[in-house]
């Protein structure tokens, strides 16, 4: 079954066609920046146009589709999304982008979602035990799977370390872009990071996936954690195939947070 996917970032709005039954992406990713205000509308209007162009482009006016988003989600309700406006805080955006899109929309956590398509058909398939979805953009997102089952909202990017709070704010690929860091010193800040959270959870399998992901060659080799660290299997792109996957089967991983 075909499926859309839309990831909803800090600095883009991403969408793609997916093989529900393989991962495989079936067209061009569209990516549309995020609206500067972070408005609930002004997102809701950049998803209805990304589901109005995969709906011309596939001839299917019933796509099932999934929306990762930026936040800590509970029956449907925002109840924190560092990186968008405020307003979204208590907001249904269940209903929201069912509204703004015309049809039925399933939402969940973009970490989640990544970790959904990396559990599925990536990096972490037939791996049991604890996984932990690292995400390396804008912020820092995570999700926790056990034996296959998604742990909801693990929020692992609001943590403290070192007096820093969040630390998101020191490891997150937006640092390095920024300009402020060398490669080596951002994989020293993200070493400590992972270790740190390797301590706290022990995780059979570390995946990292975002933004950073497209650059394992510059910075793969120089994490050393004592745990198992592999890159997303879909790169940037785990976000929108978890999003379509759960759109197909919300039930399948995510438990009744998802």
């Amino acid at each position: 079954m075909t499926a859309l996917g839309i990831d909803i970032g800090g600095s883009g709005v991403k969408g793609n066609l997916v093989d529900a039954a393989t991962g495989a992406l079936l067209s061009e990713r569209l990516r549309i920046p995020t609206p500067r205000s972070g408005s609930t509308e002004a997102v809701g209007e950049v998803v209805a146009e990304i589901a109005e162009h995969f709906r011309r482009e596939s001839g299917h006016e019933t796509l099932p589709v999934g929306c990762g988003f930026p936040g800590v989600i509970r029956s449907g309700v925002v109840s924190a999304a560092t990186h968008l406006d405020k307003a979204w805080l208590g907001a249904d955006v269940v209903a929201i982008l069912s509204e703004a899109v015309g049809s039925p929309v399933t939402v969940l956590n973009d970490a989640d979602a990544a970790g959904v398509a990396e559990i599925t058909f990536g990096s972490a398939k037939d791996r049991s035990g604890t996984i932990l979805m690292i995400t390396l953009g804008t912020g820092i997102g995570s999700g926790m799977f056990r034996d296959g089952r998604l742990v909801p909202n693990f929020e692992l990017g609001m943590l403290e370390l070192g007096g820093h709070h969040p630390i998101e704010d020191r490891v997150a690929y937006r640092v390095f872009k920024q300009g402020e860091l060398s490669w080596k010193k951002w994989a020293r800040r993200l070493n400590r990071y992972l270790r740190h959270v390797n301590a706290l959870f022990a995780p059979d399998l570390i995946v990292l996936g975002g933004g950073g992901v497209n650059k394992w060659s510059r910075f793969g080799h120089r994490l050393d954690v004592p745990v198992d660290v592999a890159p997303a299997h879909f790169g940037n792109h785990a976000g929108i195939v978890g999003a379509a996957l759960a759109a197909v089967n919300p039930g399948a991983l995510m438990g009744e947070n998802g």
